[in-house]
């Protein structure tokens, strides 16, 4: 195992990990497309024409707050007050329809021998929402971290320094589960472990996976398998499965 870890990118990995900090979409729930394509039908309805590849090149990672800021300036003028109901109602009703976990995510998470919380940019009550109609909301509540917490979500560090104090763990002690550069990044200035995720739909590994390892992350894993391999050679996957979280 410490061959295995010396040949990682950087050796704050040698630290024992306490906390393994997983983003929500892309990650443990596969929502992107749902989402750009929401998003993309919601924008249109208030005149504002854009496309699902440009909507995830802008957009992956990046709290509704900050989203709306962005499309306010290059619009010069505010969204239409009904905007964010209308984009809520939307998602809500297509995650309920549609909305699956990643593959094999699920069964990461009961192997787990540590503490693990979500850190997301989503609103608290679309992080419930995703996690309820996909079963997993009993294996992570009650540690959810929304970017509503904090003053700047990401790729500032602050949500995820905001769950690890509130988890009661140094950041060094924390390993970070992102699928976007800004997550990566936002895990890499916190001073935590990150490792890219590519499994989720809307991600192909040989496109995105280099610029998550530009972005600071220690490995890319482009299945749930994968990860799951990497963690186990960092001690923080268990023989068993259903460690409670906390």
């Amino acid at each position: 195992m410490l061959a295995a870890r010396q040949r990682l990118a950087y050796p704050r990995v040698m630290a024992r990990i306490d906390l393994v900090l997983f983003d929500c979409d892309g990650v443990l729930v596969d929502s992107e497309l749902i989402s750009m394509r929401c998003l993309v039908d919601a924008l249109g309805r208030v005149g504002h024409q854009i496309d699902a590849e440009s909507a995830q090149a802008r957009f992956l990672g990046v709290s509704t707050a900050s989203m709306c800021a962005m499309l306010e300036e290059e619009r010069g003028e505010p969204l239409p007050d009904s905007f964010l109901d209308d984009l809520r109602r939307s998602l809500f009703n297509a995650f309920a329809a549609e909305l699956v976990p990643v593959d094999g995510i699920t069964r990461l998470i009961d192997r787990l021998a540590v503490t693990r919380c979500v850190a997301s940019s989503s609103t608290p009550e679309r992080i419930r929402h995703s996690l309820r109609v996909t079963g997993l909301i009993g294996r992570l509540e009650p540690h959810i971290f929304s970017a509503t917490m904090v003053a700047r979500g990401k790729p500032a560090p602050d949500l995820f320094l905001h769950a690890a104090r509130s988890m009661g763990v140094a950041p060094e002690n924390c390993l970070v589960i992102e699928d976007s550069v800004a997550g990566v990044t936002a895990a890499r200035t916190a001073g935590m472990i990150a490792i890219g995720f590519t499994g989720g739909s809307h991600l192909t590994h040989a496109v995105h996976g280099p610029a998550l390892t530009e972005a600071g992350a220690a490995f890319v894993c482009p299945s749930s398998g994968v990860l799951e391999l990497r963690l186990a050679q960092l001690g923080v996957i268990g023989p068993r499965s259903g460690r409670a979280a906390g």
